[in-house]
């Protein structure tokens, strides 16, 4: 169903894939847009329960085009450097793909609790009070990961 990585010497290890996933903050959502081209959008993320998570506003384009193919791609570099000297970059990225679904009520708390978790720690008693407050007013929405590889240039 999924192409396999061609250069098998920059595989990942799906461990270190998943690890990345975990750390990076930032990736790239792909959908479909209404007029066939890829739309990519930057987006901040969790890594939660063997899932994506992500937050946006109740609206919008993304949504639109989710609403009529749910099949997305999220990308997320890591570490990366580029060596002038050698004409290349070190790095490691990821690539998930899979189908993408708004979460529901108790599901959608309990994420936005995660992301305040990962993104501002130090804050939890205000974070879980914003959360409260605030969460009627946001789409959370869950990558089901189908596949994903990771890649690197050390």
């Amino acid at each position: 169903m999924f192409r396999e990585m061609r250069r098998k010497d920059k595989q990942l290890q799906h461990q270190e894939a998943i690890s990345i996933l975990e750390e990076c903050n930032y990736g790239v959502l792909s959908v479909t847009g209404e007029n066939g081209y890829p739309y990519g959008v930057p987006m901040n993320y969790i890594y939660y329960k063997d899932s994506l998570y992500l937050h946006c506003a109740e609206d919008g384009y993304k949504l639109d085009n989710i609403s009529q193919n749910n099949k997305v791609s999220f990308c997320v570099v890591g570490d990366s450097k580029v060596i002038s000297e050698k004409f290349t970059t070190n790095y490691k990225s990821v690539i998930v793909f899979g189908k993408i679904e708004k979460a529901d009520v108790d599901e959608k708390k309990e994420v936005l609790v995660e992301f305040i978790s990962k993104f501002a720690k130090s804050y939890m008693t205000k974070g879980k009070k914003y959360v409260s407050k605030s969460y009627g007013d946001t789409t959370v929405l869950r990558i089901e990961i189908e596949y994903l590889t990771g890649k690197g240039n050390k």
